[in-house]
């Protein structure tokens, strides 16, 4: 007779331990009594963390052009989706197996098999698996703008399952998993610098350089236009709900309710605190007096970005040096897509990928045992310890995951790319016209239907001075034979057009 699925699930035939022993024989509750303050506080790190992702939407959805932005909501939806099921497919056990190598895991916890009730540190394994899993989406979210305004849907969605499978899962066997490699070295990376930073910048500069540049970036006959977000108050609400988030992601890190998780959310809050006065000094400065809210919320995802490999290693001043040389040193990038000529112009190579790495570095340098210390437990060093080989092992960590994640992602781009039906590149008109309009059904972003209305009626084209449509982002100049009736006469046929739809 063949076994029932729960008995395959829960397998407890050879070692009770490999799912935390069968419920239907004794209490598996009896385990966490003792330690039942740590699951609650996992249990609410876990739900902190799930606002960053529809958070990175709104804020890409905010940064690009009106007409392409409706498309960057969905992918945040279809990343939840997608990545939630190649977690629990078989994501999780290729990074967390217990049986892995240094490199990759195995499928011993495929489809989540014996993910039942053993104890990871203080948590029962699902909760853990659960926690996990939000990194995921997170790093996958935030490399799929990579490619914003010009990628086709599906494919995307399909680049993310593998992607996620080949790249992101084997770097986090590298990095958390105790047989990895990176971890044994010992690389110190306290809530992901690299395998959600570092591999998601890194990831997404790729993404751009496959799919090539923008039509209007990609005609040297044409002049390049200045962009400028079309949605402040979106990149705004975007960037509060990633602060809110961060203090899951980091502060759930050390997978228990200890003072060290206390030092942790103060270390985040305080990065990004300074990220935040790092880049709007710089901005003071370059726009001669004026300021930006897009890049002071620009300048907290750095400083959030930088902290994280860190923040269960500094002390705090250390915490708020770092969020300011993170967000400076990312602000001093700004013109990184001219020198690479590549058209990336999410700009998250330059947020996540450097801002990664330098907090990946100054993590080497500042480490400090007491801080590690603080849940009873954990030794770390760094520079001020006189731990001076820690650097080096940072910078390896560094160029691996920066090295592997170029090819692979360029590799994988290529390979399905060459699928029939799979082809990433939007035809030009559609790119032209925005992706709103062909990839989704009849929704745009704000008054996208006005704005038509008013572009078929030619209104957005006169007027007799430079003019912005709105839609393209292009500023375009208005033939100067339009006249005050002329003008009126079209805004006319505008009116009677929305009227009559």
């Amino acid at each position: 007779m063949a076994e029932l699925p729960s008995a395959v699930f829960n397998d407890t035939s050879v070692d009770w331990t490999s799912a935390g022993g069968d419920s239907r024989d004794m209490d598996v509750n009896v385990a966490y009594v003792a330690s039942g303050f740590h699951q609650v506080w996992m249990m609410a790190a876990t739900v902190f963390v799930f606002p960053i992702i529809p958070g990175l939407g709104l804020f890409y959805a905010g940064l690009c052009r009106r007409k392409s932005a409706t498309t960057l909501l969905w992918q945040s939806m279809g990343v939840l989706g997608v990545i939630s099921f190649q977690w629990f497919f078989w994501g999780y056990s290729l990074a967390y197996a217990a049986n892995a190598n240094s490199f990759i895991g195995t499928l011993t916890n495929f489809g989540m098999k014996n993910v039942v009730s053993v104890a990871i540190g203080y948590l029962p394994e699902p909760l853990f698996a659960l926690y996990q899993c939000m990194f995921a989406m997170c790093t996958v979210m935030i490399m799929i703008g990579g490619a914003f305004e010009r990628a086709r849907l599906l494919p995307s969605m399909v680049f993310a399952f593998c992607w996620a499978t080949i790249v992101y899962s084997p770097i986090v066997c590298w990095t958390w998993n105790a047989q990895g490699w990176l971890f044994n070295l010992p690389a110190l990376d306290f809530a992901g610098g690299g395998p959600v930073h570092i591999s998601s910048g890194t990831g997404a500069l790729a993404y751009a350089l496959v799919i090539g540049k923008r039509l209007e970036h990609n005609d040297p006959k044409r002049r390049v236009p200045k962009y400028v977000p079309h949605n402040p108050t979106l990149i705004f609400i975007g960037t509060w709900m990633i602060w809110f988030g961060w203090f899951g992601f980091n502060g759930g890190s050390t997978l228990n309710a200890s003072v060290r998780t206390s030092y942790v959310l103060q270390n985040t809050n305080l990065a990004a605190a300074t990220g935040v006065m790092g880049w709007s000094a710089l901005d003071y400065l370059f726009y001669k007096g004026r300021f930006s809210v897009v890049g002071a919320c620009q300048g907290c995802v750095a400083g959030l970005v930088a902290i994280t490999p860190a923040a269960g290693f500094v002390p705090v001043y250390f915490a708020a040096l770092i969020g300011f040389l993170g967000a400076v040193g990312v602000r001093l990038c700004e013109d990184i897509n001219h020198w690479l000529r590549v058209d990336e112009g999410m700009e998250v190579f330059k947020l996540h990928a450097i801002g990664g790495i330098i907090g990946a570095l100054l993590t080497g340098l500042f480490a400090a045992d007491w801080v590690s210390l603080l849940d009873g437990a954990t030794e770390a060093k760094g520079w001020v310890d006189h731990n001076y080989i820690q650097l080096g092992y940072q910078l390896a960590e560094v160029c691996a995951i920066v090295s592997y994640t170029f090819v692979v992602t360029v590799i994988l781009l290529l390979i399905i790319d060459h699928i029939p039906g799979l082809k990433f590149r939007v035809p030009e008109h559609q790119e032209i016209e925005g992706l709103d309009k062909h990839l989704l059904f009849e929704e745009g972003m704000g008054d996208y239907e006005l704005a038509e209305a008013l572009r078929a009626a030619g209104y957005l084209n006169s007027g007799g001075m430079l003019v912005n449509d709105g839609i393209t982002g292009i500023e375009l100049p208005a033939p100067s034979t339009s006249s005050a009736e002329e003008s009126k006469e079209k805004a006319a046929e505008a009116s009677g057009k929305i009227a009559s739809d």
